[in-house]
């Protein structure tokens, strides 16, 4: 990673127009991660790429447009395509998001060598079921591999509850080859009973084929479906189980009106990127699928984003955390002066300009508390992306 994100913006800049470093053999791979809105996305792709980078919070639309991250190591160069949530022109309107949340996806589709679907398994409304947006973006670019990656499974106490998950988000197919699930459930009565999910397969894969991540080493527990369990259910051993000749037929968008999963996904994923479980997993295998190619970016870049855009990110994610409903979004940042201090510190003003007097009163807070809080919560973010000094001084104004 470079040393820091902070950079001149005449650097910054050369960094990303000049051509890139090559080293001798290289090899890239550029990654769309697409999901619902909150699913995880940018949690992710901070995770992977070892340094938070990109906007996170409890709240939808935190993304407001596609960025780029980038993973250099050794002779590869992982492309992450971190994407606004996929949404409705409705929801869209509902919350005055930009015309590019809508487009931004499928923008990032056209440039992707892998897509990674993310899916919230602990949001029970939303988790039985690709969103029909995803749907029609997985239909649209059936050329592109699609792997399927189940997060937030450390918030499951039920972990047979996945084995249900994988079979209807994949309609009992992953890689061609069909899923049979099985469970055999033990009764215990210790609490810090234990509960694995392991995927075994009835044939061996075609000569020369590809054997879906989750159906390796049967014999085990397998990396990433490895999940410990101390809820209080008992004792397990869960088995998928695959038949070859299972070849998914092409869907055409009558077809997605009553489907709820995609039965293309060659690989299986389950992980907790908030905790940043099972990333590694997920990122070995990404480097594993990058194919040879020119890097597109500098070994030194981490991001394709300005530091005044990383800054603008940080600082509407604190808006977002602590403002209600849907104040935040109405929230107009203007950037008044971003310079070097006498101690070589970095110093930013930034205004916040709200549409009346009684969001302005929300955003301040009883004795300017809740301003003060997200000021210095922003700062201490800052200054951990930049690896430097920052002072931050937030002021709120009604808009004229």
């Amino acid at each position: 990673h470079p040393n820091s994100l902070f950079a001149p913006t005449e650097e910054q800049e050369r960094l990303l127009q000049n051509q890139p470093d090559q080293p001798q053999n290289p090899k890239v791979l550029r990654i769309a991660i697409i999901g619902a809105p909150n699913a995880g996305k940018s949690t992710l792709s901070n995770q992977l790429l070892g340094r938070k980078v990109f906007p996170v919070s409890r709240k939808v639309h935190t993304t407001r447009c596609k960025a780029w991250g980038v993973v250099t190591y050794e002779d590869t160069q992982l492309i992450i395509l971190d994407t606004p949530g996929l949404t409705s022109p409705f929801k869209a309107k509902r919350h005055k998001l930009e015309e590019t949340m809508l487009t931004d996806p499928w923008d990032s589709m056209k440039h992707a060598d892998l897509v990674l679907v993310l899916v919230d398994v602990s949001d029970h409304w939303t988790r039985n079921a690709l969103s029909k947006e995803v749907l029609k973006c997985l239909s649209d670019f059936p050329e592109i591999p699609s792997v399927l990656v189940l997060n937030k499974v450390d918030l499951l106490k039920k972990k047979f509850i996945l084995l249900e998950l994988v079979n209807e988000l994949t309609e009992g197919i992953v890689n061609g080859r069909k899923l049979e699930a099985s469970s055999a459930f033990k009764h215990n009565s210790s609490s810090s009973a234990k509960s694995s999910l392991q995927v075994t397969q009835t044939s061996p894969p075609e000569k020369g084929g590809h054997e879906p991540h989750c159906l390796q080493e049967a014999d085990r527990v397998q990396e990433g479906c490895n999940l410990d369990n101390s809820g209080g259910v008992s004792a397990s051993e869960s088995r998928l189980v695959t038949e070859e000749g299972q070849e998914p037929k092409c869907y055409g968008p009558r077809d997605l009106k009553n489907r709820k999963g995609w039965p293309r996904f060659q690989e299986i994923f389950m992980l907790a990127a908030l905790h940043g479980e099972e990333v590694d997993t997920l990122k070995q295998y990404l480097l594993m699928q990058a194919k040879p190619g020119p890097w597109e970016f500098h070994s030194e870049v981490l991001t394709s984003q300005s530091p005044q855009e990383i800054c603008d990110n940080i600082i509407r994610e604190k808006l977002l955390e602590y403002l209600p409903l849907e104040v935040p979004y109405g929230v107009t940042q203007v950037t008044e002066m971003w310079e070097e201090g006498p101690g070589g510190e970095l110093v930013i003003v930034q205004n916040l300009l709200v549409p009346r007097k009684s969001h302005m009163m929300m955003l301040i807070g009883r004795r300017g508390k809740i301003i003060s809080r997200i000021a210095q919560e922003a700062g201490q973010d800052l200054m951990n992306a930049f690896l430097c000094d920052v002072r931050l001084k937030l002021k709120v104004d009604v808009k004229s």
